[in-house]
């Protein structure tokens, strides 16, 4: 959530950065907010200024009894009720004025860093990296959707049994591949210096707003409505709120945690093609690495988490891009976004198994994370990554790593969790 203050300080570039996240009608929301953060100022001026003289009036009584002068003492009286009532009406009027504008403060996207790019979709991403060499598949190859049914390790039909569309059953190998890759990831972030967190996948509607999900999301999350609870997105919910209403101290930063989870998404009105197969579930496993730095090092980090993505490309074995998201593109909370895409052979297209961000101060001020530097208290930033996202990954393993004798390959790296070098 933005701050007031910044607003009010920076009318003109926070219009500017909403415009380059397709906010729209960005300058009359902007000015709603300072209209309404005036009207509160105000009235809390005028509330001060009733509470004082309410206070010196009641001193004024005391004294006035003291002298005996009741008569005098007896007017003060009527005039503090006078004063009472009218701070009262105020300070249902103050209530008033901090609800409109903080419903309104928490309907405004995070601003975009400088480095973000103008476009309005994913085609005006810009790519910043890009490496290793697409494989030549040998005569016959599949898809992954084909390839799991001849191996018989993902059932799409029997989950669909069990639950419905978008909730794979993974099998022998399937299954074992799963269990391989969760290890290696959670063993690399350890490498990497983060604290394996595991984290309830049940949050309640307080970590969906502390962390941007609430109210920006709700469509797209599975809702328990009995018990008023959600199935997390992502590790990055429960994660991240654990620091929630907490002031952190300079000695317990910067804060490093990885976590592994099952994530579910609703995913509602996705069709076609391009989400066959793998390629967009209702629930996945994901390890996510979170961190909480100093504003003055939260882009150093960021740089640190897509390295570390990085590294767990390059040990699969799998050519991948790094796409920097343009300001239309981009999450509702992030201020800078860097994607990850794997080269999937078979279906000659990039997908997506990676977003890692930078919040700077945005969750921080929703979730009213701090930490104590000098006696004062100041807001930190917050990063998060996937380090990876599962169901991508496997797609493009199954179809780069085809064999001309129809079996599987299974990257080097993968082999100690696997057991096994090869499916088929």
């Amino acid at each position: 959530m933005l701050q007031t203050t910044f607003i009010r300080d920076n009318k003109e570039l926070t219009i500017a950065g909403l415009t380059k996240k397709r906010f729209p009608n960005a300058e009359s929301a902007v000015d709603l907010i300072l209209n309404l953060d005036r009207q509160r100022r105000e009235t809390q001026q005028e509330l001060d200024s009733l509470l004082a003289q309410s206070n010196a009036k009641a001193k004024e009584i005391g004294g006035l009894m003291k002298q005996g002068k009741k008569e005098e003492a007896e007017a003060a009286k009527a005039e503090t009720a006078s004063l009472k009532e009218r701070s009262k009406a105020l300070d249902e009027q103050l209530k008033k004025f901090e609800t409109e504008l903080q419903d309104e403060l928490v309907k405004l996207p995070n601003l975009p860093h400088e480095s973000v790019p103008e476009g309005r979709t994913a085609e005006d991403n810009v790519t910043v990296h890009e490496q290793g060499e697409k494989p030549v598949l040998p005569a016959g190859h599949q898809p992954h959707w084909e390839l799991i049914k001849k191996l018989d390790i993902i059932d799409f039909e029997l989950g669909n049994k069990i639950s419905g569309a978008g909730f794979p059953v993974y099998k022998g190998k399937g299954a074992r591949l799963q269990r391989a890759m969760i290890s290696f990831f959670l063993d690399e972030a350890a490498k990497a210096g983060y604290t394996e967190i595991q984290p309830p996948i049940l949050v309640n509607a307080d970590s969906g707003f502390g962390t941007g999900q609430l109210p920006d999301k709700e469509g797209q999350m599975y809702h328990a409505t009995a018990d008023d609870l959600y199935l997390i997105p992502t590790a990055e919910v429960p994660i991240t709120n654990i620091y929630r209403d907490v002031i952190l101290q300079e000695s317990d930063l910067p804060v490093k945690n990885a976590g592994h989870t099952p994530c579910f998404r609703r995913e509602a009105g996705s069709w076609g093609a391009h989400v066959r197969g793998l390629n967009r579930l209702h629930q996945f496993d994901k390890v996510e690495i979170v961190q909480i730095r100093k504003p003055e090092e939260s882009y150093a980090a960021l740089d640190e988490m897509v390295d570390h993505v990085k590294s767990l490309l390059e040990k699969l074995e799998l050519p991948y891009r790094i796409l920097r998201l343009c300001g239309g593109d981009m999450g509702f909370t992030s201020a800078l976004t860097f994607d990850f895409e794997v080269w999937s052979a078979a279906q000659e297209r990039w997908l997506e198994c990676s977003s890692v961000s930078n919040f700077e101060s945005y969750q921080a001020n929703r979730l009213k994370l701090r930490y104590k530097v000098e006696g004062k208290t100041q807001l930190l930033h917050t990063l998060n990554g996937s380090a990876l996202a599962l169901p991508r990954i496997v797609a493009a393993l199954l179809e780069n790593n085809q064999q001309a004798d129809g079996s599987i390959r299974i990257p080097q790296a993968l082999v100690p969790y696997c057991g096994f070098d090869r499916i088929g």
